[in-house]
């Protein structure tokens, strides 16, 4: 008999943290990597939500909480349910949690049995079937169009079972930025209305991050009926710059928000105080630099698919919202680098990059759909030229 879980053998390690640590490894040993692997603003945390964290530690504000966050911060919350997605929660219905990854595992495992299955559409945030698998579930992959990586209703009808217990979506991506307008989420949710035991786990993570007018909306808002059983997940990391301070929270039936309290109280307890104040004030306090963020997002996101779509074999959609882009590298599948190395998959191709060229960027089968890669954006421009320039030279190169 092992020590280890059984458990452990049924998942795999995180591949774009393996990603980033990668180039931290190589950037130590000297060699000149640019990291476009991580899913992290470049912008420092706002000042007024600095200041707020500051307060609160000159405030003593830094004892144990609730276990699944302050009044505080959940009224503000519930506020901006109210305000920004007409939702309309009670405190003991919103939860918080140590990030968003928190929040979704604790949902898993407060629901979960032997047997049943989570729909995960493709390509998805590569937690998300180990978070399944780890809770004792099933993932039910349903794979996406290649082209606008979004479901179908025939796609998501034909994967629903009566073992079926929820729908994992993520609008906009992570990876491929796609976000869905609110006449294809509605479509979708008119599916759903049809399946009463199936429950949908919205992640809205990248909410705010959307471009080119598009409109956000959310399963909840576009089809009221669906409100008993949606579980509206969201955070600070991304639109607020807080990766580091481990703010997520949620949205849902009080009875499954009291039973993740339940899954928290035995595990991490309640979210640091400190940062759970600093979100008091990001989720409440000026919203202005939000729009400017997203026009330096969107000057990048621009000049990235221009540059990547003059690259050798690679295409590259243009995504609706996130920091993320999602070429196809099907065009260099086959070919052999100067080393004489055959690219056979996205893997390959990733890998030969990194090596070769110093690029260190994730491969899309993590996600679930290749040939890709995904390339996070949320760094500096002259990185991201500089790093498209260097695919370019390596697509260039491949014979």
């Amino acid at each position: 008999m092992g020590f280890l879980a059984d458990a452990l053998a049924r998942v795999q390690p995180s591949a774009t943290i393996a990603v980033t640590n990668k180039a931290r490894e190589l950037k130590a040993a000297g060699r000149d990597v640019i990291g476009l692997g991580a899913g992290e603003p470049d912008f420092d945390t706002p000042e007024n939500i600095k200041a707020a964290a500051i307060k609160a530690i000159n405030d003593g504000k830094t004892k144990y909480t609730a276990v699944d966050g302050i009044p505080e911060l959940k009224a503000a919350i519930a506020e901006k349910f109210k305000r920004e997605n007409g939702l309309t929660y009670e405190t003991n219905q919103i939860t918080v949690g140590t990030g968003g990854k928190q929040v979704l595992y604790n949902a898993l495992v407060a629901t979960i049995n032997p047997g049943d299955e989570v729909i995960i559409p493709t390509p998805y945030w590569v937690s998300y079937p180990d978070m399944v698998l780890l809770a004792g579930g099933e993932p039910v992959i349903v794979e996406a169009d290649k082209s606008t990586f979004k479901i179908t209703p025939e796609a998501l009808d034909a994967a629903i079972t009566s073992r079926t217990k929820w729908l994992i979506f993520n609008s906009p991506s992570n990876p491929s930025g796609a976000a869905y307008t609110e006449a294809e989420l509605k479509a979708l949710c008119n599916v759903l209305v049809k399946h009463p035991h199936v429950w949908i786990m919205t992640d809205d993570m990248y909410e705010h991050l959307v471009y080119d007018d598009f409109r956000f909306t959310t399963p909840a808002q576009v089809e009221p009926s669906l409100y008993d059983r949606t579980l509206t997940v969201n955070g600070v990391s991304k639109a607020y710059s807080m990766t580091g301070w481990r703010i997520g929270y949620a949205g849902g039936p009080a009875d499954l928000i009291k039973a993740m309290a339940k899954v928290q109280s035995q595990s991490t307890s309640n979210p640091n105080s400190i940062a759970q104040w600093a979100a008091v004030e990001a989720i409440s306090g000026t919203q202005d630099f939000i729009p400017k963020n997203n026009e330096i997002f969107k000057a990048r996101r621009d000049l990235v698919v221009s540059m990547l779509n003059q690259a050798n074999g690679i295409t590259c959609p243009v995504p609706e919202g996130a920091f993320y882009v999602f070429p196809s590298c099907a065009g260099t599948i086959g070919k052999t680098t100067p080393s004489g190395k055959v690219i056979e998959n996205d893997e390959d191709f990733v890998t030969e990059l990194l090596e070769t060229e110093g690029v260190a960027v994730v491969h899309g089968s993590a996600f679930g759909l290749g040939p890709n890669f995904r390339i996070s954006y949320a760094t500096s421009t002259e990185a991201l030229e500089e790093a498209c320039t260097r695919i370019q030279r390596f697509c260039g190169n491949l014979k």
